[in-house]
């Protein structure tokens, strides 16, 4: 059996790649979070829809690319990569039903796990989001507001909301992995690059181990579709981008700490993606109780 990726999925992914790097490459990453007040790139959010974005598991006779989950999770991997901010996976998921979210026309947010991000800035809301209240982001590109969470997290729609979250992790996982790997080499201290110390080989080991058992549930999952494997999927990727955004500001060291590193951003971004869908504590429940 063959798992490598098809020659479609791996130009799908280097178009998305290049589509990001051009238009939400590192400056404008920074002139984002510099900006103090989060908000939506309506233009790029159109941009993304001309490209085909939102609508790749729309049919074709809808008007979509009628591609299939595995193809979104490569998307979505990239997105996660690149720090693209916005209600992401909610527009995806509501561009089949709702007009003009596939066309990036619409922006479409949903309650998740009791937050609900872009509140303001969406056009149409998935789930009951009335008394939400303001609640300071710790992800400066990521506004959000709380309401009281009943738990009712079922399958459908909901699991797949979960490993689009679950494949932005991993996509900053990989690129935490990939900064680190280049700060360790570049950054020299007593006549050496710190990548031969022992030490910052050890976490740079674990960043990349972390992210690939993540990469492997989060791609089987896509091809699966099984509830448990998707609980699974979110679970490693949550792990993967928490501490490998934690292990890489300690590879950068005293200026890993500050706001001119993208190092925190990765950091922030990932606790505010494990905050939304599945809880790691509800994950665990569900896979024991899967076994």
């Amino acid at each position: 059996m063959d798992f490598q990726l098809t020659q479609d999925q791996r130009a799908l992914r280097a178009g998305v790649r290049e589509l990001l790097e051009g238009r939400f490459g590192g400056a404008a990453l920074r002139a984002a979070a510099d900006r103090g007040t989060p908000s939506l790139d309506r233009a790029l959010w159109r941009e993304l829809g001309d490209a085909g974005f939102f609508s790749l598991r729309v049919p074709e006779e809808a008007g979509g690319v009628g591609l299939g989950l595995p193809e979104a999770v490569l998307a979505f991997e990239e997105a996660g990569r690149a720090l693209l901010p916005g209600p992401l996976v909610a527009t995806f998921l509501a561009a089949p039903d709702v007009t003009g979210a596939a066309q990036g026309a619409t922006v479409v947010t949903a309650v998740s796990g009791g937050l609900v991000p872009w509140l303001d800035e969406a056009d149409v809301v998935h789930g009951d989001a009335s008394g939400a209240l303001p609640l300071r982001s710790v992800d400066p590109l990521t506004p959000l507001h709380r309401v009281r969470d009943d738990g009712g997290r079922g399958s459908g729609t909901a699991s797949e909301a979960d490993l689009l979250l679950a494949a932005e992790q991993l996509g900053s996982a990989g690129k935490t992995c990939e900064m680190a790997v280049r700060h360790a080499r570049e950054r020299t201290q007593f006549g050496r690059s710190i990548g031969s110390f022992q030490a910052v080989k050890h976490l740079c080991a674990q960043m990349l181990v972390r992210a690939e058992v993540a990469r492997a549930a989060v791609y089987a999952a896509s091809v699966t579709g099984d509830a448990a494997e998707i609980a699974a999927a979110k679970l490693l990727a949550d792990e993967a981008a928490v501490r490998g955004a934690r292990d890489c500001l300690q590879v950068h060291g005293g200026m890993g700490f500050t706001w001119e590193a993208d190092v925190h951003l990765h950091l922030k971004r990932a606790w505010v993606r494990a905050g939304l869908g599945r809880s790691a504590a509800r994950a665990e429940e569900e896979l024991a109780a899967a076994l």
